[in-house]
């Protein structure tokens, strides 16, 4: 049995729903009360992807503010994927994806050089109150180089999963096109994170 370890950050501005989004794709449960992420959380979730394959995910919920310090080279460090994440109640959210993604872009490379996978999510779509239309998000995400986007909601678990395993089959299709005498994503695991445990920390934004 093959396992593959990938690290994947999560990351967009304050209170879209990343941790909400993590908490319902690991737990299988949403959490109703709002709890801001400070610095990072860390989760773990194991995917038995094949008869001959596993996944283990690290999750790295990374907080909204984080974008404007330089920690986030610290926390991009061996990603493999990312999430990219707005609320489709909040423009600014969206537009500050393009910030998220070129952050990503200068910070977060694959060992040819190349932009590790980005998948774009329109979270919190179980809102009537949305202010930014589907044709808008297609063209943003063709535009800045993200593998797909889709509409999520953690709320009514919509699009959770299958996000997720669009983002991990783009990442495993990635990896194994590249060198294989390159390091593998086994050199990106924090030990502590190596675990059987399916959550390390938390928090619900």
């Amino acid at each position: 049995m093959t396992e593959h370890l990938l690290k994947i950050l999560v990351v967009g501005d304050g209170n879209v729903g990343k941790s909400s989004f993590v908490h319902r794709y690991v737990h299988g449960q949403f959490n109703k009360t709002y709890k801001m992420t400070v610095g990072v959380d860390f989760s773990v979730k194991l995917l038995h992807w094949s008869d001959k394959e596993k996944v283990r995910l690290q999750l790295w919920d990374v907080a909204g503010q984080e974008r404007f310090i330089s920690m986030t080279r610290i926390y991009y460090k061996g990603a493999l994927g990312c999430v990219v994440m707005f609320d489709v109640t909040s423009l600014s959210s969206f537009l500050n994806c393009r910030h998220w993604k070129q952050d990503l872009d200068n910070k977060a490379m694959l060992h040819n050089g190349d932009s590790i996978p980005c998948i774009l999510l329109a979270n919190k779509c179980d809102l009537a109150q949305r202010v930014v239309s589907a044709d808008s998000i297609d063209t943003f995400s063709k535009a800045n180089g993200f593998v797909t986007w889709m509409e999520t909601s953690a709320k009514e678990n919509k699009n959770i999963g299958e996000a997720m395993r669009r983002l991990v089959q783009e990442i495993l299709s990635v990896q194994s096109s590249l060198d294989p005498l390159q390091p593998g994503p086994q050199d990106s695991i924090h030990p502590q994170l190596d675990s059987e445990h399916n959550s390390r920390g938390g928090g619900c934004c």
